[in-house]
This record gives C-alpha cells, sequence and structure tokens, in this order.
C-alpha cells in the first residue's frame, strides 16, 4: 500500500482516492497531482518513488533490439540516478513534494505560451508568414506556412526524410536546419497532424529569430521566475538531483470501463507497425529515440518533449494562463498571463477532425489540444496537452481550474491515460458536489 502524502481541501477527498487507487489498480509507481481553483491551490498529492521498476522504454517504433541494448546499457552502468549518483541499496528514493519530472508533450503546452504571449505584446503576428521571421524556412514549398498553422499542427512537417541522431536533435542547429529544408508531406494549412518532435525546432527557432532568445531561456525570464515555477527547458545541472527517472510500467488490471477513453483500433496499431507510415516516422523524427533520463537530455531545450517541471508548477502555470495568482512575483496583471483576447484565440478550435499522424480524430486550438474524445479533458472549454505514457495539464476556464498529474511510470498511448483520465473524473466529481 502506496503511503499518499500531501493535503486535500473539504470536498477534494475524492481526489486523493483516486490518486490512491491508481497506484493498486493501475500500476503507478511514482506521481503528483495539484489543483489550482480560483488561483488558490485545493489539491496537493504526491507518493510513490523517484525511480520505477524497470526501464524498457514504451514508446511504439523502438526496436526491440534497441530497448534491450538501452536496457543492457543501464545495467551494467549499475542504474543511476540523474544526478549522476548511484542508486540506493536501500531501496528506491521516495518521491516527495519537490520532485520534478520529465513530462514529455505536456511540454508542448507550456512553449505554447511563448508566441501567444509575443502577439500578446505585439511581437509576434500570428497571421504572418514564418518565412517572414525565418526566411531559410520557405524553402521545398513552404513559403505560404503562417505562424498559427505551426502552432496548430498544420504545417505539414511532421517527418524528417533524414532523422536525426540524438546528439544532433539537441545540438540547436541540426533540427532547425533539418525542418526548414523539409518538404511537406501536405500542403500546408490543408490538413492536420501532430508533430511530435519536429514541434522542438519550429517553434524553438521561430522564438529565436523573433526575440533573440532560445525559448528555454524565455520561459525562464518570463514566466517561471515571476510566478515561481520549479519549470525547465534546459535543466539546469544543480536541479538534477530533483528529477525522477522514467521508466515503462505495465498496468495491474484492465482500465476500468468508464469515462470517455481512447480505445485501440486496428488502424491505429498498423500505422504504429508500419515503419513508412507518418506516425512511426513523426515519432522517429530522433532516431535512435533519446534516453530522457540522460543528462545532456534534460540540459537540452526541446519544446515538443524536453520539459522537466513538478505537478505544482504546471498546475500554477495553467491557473496563471486563466486567472491572477494572488501570490505570484509579477505585477503584470496581477500574475496574470493570457489577456481575455489571447485566452480566446488558445482554446479556438484551429484544427478538428482525422489526424493524419495519430490517425485519431484530434482537436487544436494555438498550441494546445481541445476536449474531446481522443483527449479528454474536464470539459467543453478546457484546454492544454498531455504527455505520450501519462502525464497530462490543463485548465479549464467556466471551472477556474488548473490542473497537473505528471508520472515517472510511462504507459503507451498518447492521450487518455486510464490514471490521469482517473483524476479528472474526481475532479469533475468534487466540483459537482460543491455546486449541488
Amino acid at each position: 500500500m502506496v503511503d499518499v502524502q500531501g493535503t486535500v481541501a473539504d470536498g477534494f477527498e475524492p481526489v486523493r482516492d483516486a490518486f490512491a487507487a491508481n497506484f493498486a489498480r493501475h500500476g503507478e509507481r511514482g506521481a503528483a497531482v495539484v489543483l489550482y481553483r480560483e488561483g488558490e491551490k485545493v489539491v496537493d498529492l504526491w507518493g510513490g518513488t523517484k525511480t520505477p521498476d524497470g526501464g524498457e522504454d514504451p514508446d511504439s517504433g523502438e526496436d526491440s533490439n534497441d530497448r534491450k541494448e538501452s536496457a543492457d546499457r543501464e545495467d551494467s552502468a549499475g542504474r543511476e540516478d540523474s544526478d549522476g549518483r548511484k542508486a540506493s541499496d536501500d531501496g528506491p528514493e521516495p518521491w516527495t513534494q519537490d520532485t520534478a519530472q520529465v513530462v514529455r508533450s505536456v511540454t508542448k503546452g507550456v512553449a505554447a505560451a511563448v508566441p501567444l504571449l509575443l502577439h500578446q505584446r505585439g511581437q509576434l503576428d500570428l497571421d504572418g508568414r514564418v518565412s517572414t521571421y525565418w526566411p531559410e524556412f520557405k524553402a521545398a514549398g513552404k513559403e505560404r506556412v503562417l505562424v498559427r498553422h505551426l502552432l496548430a499542427h498544420r504545417t505539414g512537417v511532421p517527418v524528417l526524410d533524414t532523422p536525426l541522431t540524438p546528439a544532433e536533435a539537441i545540438d540547436g542547429i541540426s533540427g532547425p536546419r533539418a525542418v526548414a529544408a523539409q518538404q511537406p508531406v501536405w500542403e500546408p494549412g490543408t490538413a492536420h497532424g501532430y508533430h511530435a518532435q519536429t514541434y522542438s525546432w519550429l517553434l524553438g527557432e521561430l522564438v529565436r529569430r523573433v526575440t533573440g532568445r532560445t525559448i528555454g531561456r524565455w520561459i525562464a525570464e518570463e514566466i517561471a521566475r515571476p510566478l515561481g515555477l520549479d519549470l525547465w527547458l534546459g535543466l539546469p545541472e544543480e536541479q538534477r538531483g530533483r528529477v525522477g527517472r522514467i521508466a515503462a510500467v505495465e498496468a495491474l488490471s484492465a482500465p476500468a470501463a468508464q469515462g470517455p477513453r481512447l480505445r485501440p483500433k486496428r488502424s491505429v496499431a498498423e500505422a504504429y507497425r508500419d515503419p513508412e507510415s507518418l506516425t512511426r516516422r513523426a515519432f522517429a523524427a530522433i532516431t535512435p529515440l533519446p534516453d530522457e533520463n540522460d543528462p545532456a537530455y534534460l540540459a537540452a531545450e526541446l519544446p515538443a518533449s524536453g520539459g522537466v517541471a513538478t505537478a505544482e508548477a504546471l498546475a500554477r502555470f495553467y491557473a496563471a494562463l486563466i486567472g491572477p495568482l494572488p501570490s505570484a512575483r509579477t505585477a503584470r496583471s496581477g500574475g496574470r498571463l493570457f489577456a481575455p483576447a489571447t485566452l480566446t484565440m488558445a482554446r479556438t478550435e484551429e484544427s478538428a477532425g482525422p489526424d493524419r499522424v495519430l490517425v485519431v480524430g484530434t482537436r487544436f486550438g494555438l498550441g494546445y489540444m481541445l476536449h474531446g474524445p481522443a483527449c479528454p479533458l474536464l470539459g467543453p472549454g478546457s484546454f492544454g496537452h498531455p504527455g505520450r505514457g501519462g502525464s497530462l495539464a490543463f485548465a479549464d476556464p467556466e471551472a477556474r481550474i488548473g490542473f497537473a498529474y505528471v508520472t515517472n511510470g510511462m504507459r503507451r498511448g498518447v492521450t487518455a491515460d486510464p490514471r490521469a483520465q482517473a483524476l479528472v473524473r474526481a475532479v469533475r466529481t468534487s466540483l459537482a458536489a460543491r455546486e449541488a
């Protein structure tokens, strides 16, 4: 029985129950969940360990021999923690309130705030051409790509004809050069497909061209520090000891048949198996897959997948997007990040229907996934982003909440993780009871 730590405000006990049940029912290893309502924290829970059992990467598309070699390397190295120290012989280190975690594509939701805030400040035209800011990008038929196309996964470059190595992916040069040269696989603006990896270099280079700063530095200086967030895109060396390892975990039992969830379809499974499919190629834009526990990867600035954060930081970030935070260390809008018009743009549907990469139907606003069958959030007005393997963070302006769940136990699947969905249902139940 996992000892769940933390607090919940009166009326939010169902969230604690759901969080504890995830360890028993869904094979949870280490995790945290935080909920803000009306700018105040009402749920702050954590439990489990920083070092989950296992070590095999759960991503579909990675060759089984690659996974075995990776696991062999880890075993021969004696299994080091992310700060370079050997794991304790006394057992795994417990997850604490300060534990941070690689959150994979949850990073996209944080990174998407940057171009929206630049637009809000008059520094970036969302209807302008990307090549206006980044002239090299117009190559290979991309001269008409708009900034909003990039944010809504409509650019048409979710794949690279020549995938990057892990070292090239993080060198700051090879990625932007590759996407600038890449020919679109559909006419930009006419369809959408999840830019799983290439989003890093598309968005990161655009921000650098507009601001003269890397996107990680911009987030640190304009968002994380003013709001007091333990959130990094480019993890400082001194913070490594706080970061939990990620590894694959298996469910202890089948997910409960309640609430909407993404059910496996034959076409989806086939797409992940087919090395020539856009699905497989999009997730393999970095080949072989990087070691996400590697300090070099953690220090890189990959806005598609490389963010490191606590659940507290992510929930606080989303709370700040939609309303003021009384304790924020900034005078700008009392801690509120998005002006009303920007908030409307973020969650107005830009892309919907069959996703050429994920195969299932998806909905995107400007940089954010929107509530729907493929990505169930709290309600119709919710916006945020899941991370492949389990983590999830989002805001709901109507309910006035910012939610974040982070985990180190990676399960197969891009959206609708059963652990995250159990917590969202518990939040919904708690809010309904308070309104009754």
